[in-house]
């Protein structure tokens, strides 16, 4: 074979690149490249029934991976313009993402043909690089460009728009080789003698750990970084699987989304050593609540940029967190600070008996708080579980145990609702050996509800928990509490997603109340069906988050 259309080179270079699993919505953009991957057989095809799903599978897959996630935007337009959320959210969760865009014909662009819409511009602010493909000869190695870009350095999304024409025309044949990615070091050796000399003479020391660990597969050097020099640990938002759930110094999640030892830990600290974290909004709210002002902080993250931005940094390097977690036990001294161990010890110990009690709470409608504690009590060692955003999700963020390495996939920065259950998809066609628990709000689910069609016929089984409180919860808490409880949009009514599941040839499973999430959620595992767990819970267990949004109301005044 001398020559080779464009769909088999993409197919080649995706090939090379170990990418074997890709996601989209079939559309007529990009025939040739499903024509290869039919012929080739070497890639599996995931057909989403949204692209905006499929965008948030491939999301999902990169992170377990380590592999950017490719999604095809089979058709030019308004497929391509459903990717938006997808790519805005894997944007600011940092996870690498190569959209293969379709687009119009060479010949027919700028002329207001039929679905042509300014693809590149829409999605550059959106991504790490949004880029038209002009030239047949040049499809390949700008493939390759974007695979390097999307994954190396602070990783991302990037969108490559390729005309309809290119996938057709004909080239030179093409044999791409892996490529050979660069990665980061640890940091510098004396900003390591800078933050060991720090950390040995801190009196309240934490370390501050973020998503750098998880994507450098560093939970292991993290944890005998905490063991080494006794540390507590403290996770970034939506990171509380960067140590094993019930480490003796682990603290779990930090900030506004997190709990109250863990806060009061980077609060309080006189040392601060944050590896693999931004500090960003999500983690912090930018505030002094959350890290204390005279708190001394060593920073170190992948892009230099991120680092001492929002709180400044004592001591402010650029590196990789394992690398860096590594050099720092070979250099570090345990620190003299036994009362600050004790008390964190102590902390802990009256926070796990809090959320014990937590999962014996008896009402009806069932508390969320009750059947978060069931499930943290039912889910396996091994099983991932997807979150989305909203009001119940707020309240699972740091009331759930992960054990096993990469096990928590959340929205993150973007606060996205509707994330959970295409990211269950994802998950498990990156780890189809693993159990995959999808935990979401009524609301959520209604966005994506026909994917669970997707795992079915895709053999993809996964679990999603409906917990359904009949309202847009966090919404509903501000207008309870900002508002004087005068509800507008706030309160909807959702089908039995139990129901729909079994229409679409999976199972249903509904809780009645206290004592029946466990055993369902052990059921649906067990059945290696698509299941939907689905139970009614207290619709007035709400809780706001963002009070520096609103004022808080006026008392009227007595006529």
């Amino acid at each position: 074979m001398t020559h080779i259309n464009g769909g088999e080179a993409v197919y080649r270079v995706l090939k090379a690149n170990g990418i074997d699993t890709v996601f989209g919505l079939l559309g007529g953009s990009m025939l040739e490249l499903y024509d290869a991957m039919h012929k080739g057989r070497e890639i599996a095809y995931v057909g989403a029934r949204d692209e905006r799903a499929a965008g948030h599978m491939a999301d999902a897959w990169a992170r377990m991976t380590g592999k950017p996630g490719v999604v095809l935007g089979a058709q030019a337009g308004p497929g391509v313009v459903n990717i938006v959320t997808a790519v805005a959210e894997a944007h600011l969760a940092y996870s690498p993402m190569v959209v293969i865009a379709g687009a119009i014909t060479r010949a027919d662009q700028a002329k207001d043909t039929f679905q042509e819409v300014d693809q590149v511009a829409l999605f550059a602010p959106i991504c790490k690089r949004s880029v038209m493909v002009t030239d047949p000869s040049r499809l390949a190695p700008m493939l390759e460009d974007a695979i390097r870009l999307a994954n190396t350095g602070r990783r991302g999304p990037v969108v490559l728009h390729v005309p309809r024409d290119l996938f057709a025309e004909e080239i030179p044949a093409i044999y791409p080789k892996p490529l050979a990615l660069a990665r980061p070091g640890p940091a510098a050796p004396a900003d390591v003698s800078a933050i060991a000399a720090l950390l040995a003479g801190a009196v309240r020391p934490v370390i501050f750990a973020g998503g750098g660990f998880k994507w450098g597969a560093g939970r292991d050097a993290l944890t005998a970084l905490a063991e080494t020099l006794e540390v507590p640990v403290v996770a970034s938002t939506g990171h509380a699987d960067v140590m094993r759930h019930g480490h003796p110094w682990f603290a779990g999640q930090a900030g506004p989304r997190g709990n109250r030892v863990a806060s009061r830990l980077t609060k309080e600290a006189d040392v601060m050593v944050v590896l693999g974290a931004r500090l960003g909004f999500n983690s912090t709210f930018h505030s002094n609540d959350y890290v204390g002002a005279e708190t001394r902080i060593a920073h170190v993250d992948v892009e230099g940029a991120a680092v001492g931005r929002y709180f400044p940094a004592e001591i402010a390097a650029q590196g990789d967190a394992r690398l860096t977690a590594e050099a720092l036990t070979e250099a570090g001294e345990r620190p003299n600070c036994d009362a600050w161990r004790e008390r964190f010890r102590a902390d802990m110990d009256s926070l796990l008996a809090e959320r014990a009690e937590e999962a014996l709470v008896e009402t009806l409608p069932m508390h969320p708080r009750r059947a978060l504690g069931e499930l943290r009590n039912t889910l396996p060692e091994d099983a991932i579980v997807t979150l989305d955003t909203g009001n119940t999700c707020l309240q699972a963020a740091d009331r759930l145990a992960h054990y096993a390495p990469m096990s928590l996939i959340t929205p993150l920065d973007f606060g996205l609702v509707g994330f959970g259950l295409a990211a269950a998809i994802g998950a498990k066609a990156a780890a189809p050996e693993r159990p995959v628990v999808a935990i979401m709000g009524d609301g959520a689910v209604g966005y994506t509800m026909i994917e669970i069609q997707t795992a079915i016929s895709h053999k993809l089984p996964i679990t999603i928990v409906v917990l359904d409180n009949e309202a847009w919860g966090a919404e509903k808490a501000y207008q309870q509490e900002f508002y004087g409880g005068r509800l507008l949009g706030a309160e909807i009514e959702s089908p039995r997603f139990d129901k729909f599941a079994e229409l679409c040839g999976g199972k249903g499973i509904w809780v009645d109340g206290p004592g029946g999430m466990g055993s369902a959620l052990q059921e649906a595992i067990a059945s290696g069906q698509t299941t939907v767990i689905q139970a009614k819970i207290d619709p007035g267990a709400l809780m706001t988050l963002r009070k520096d949004l609103f004022k808080a109301p006026q008392k009227e005044a007595k006529a």
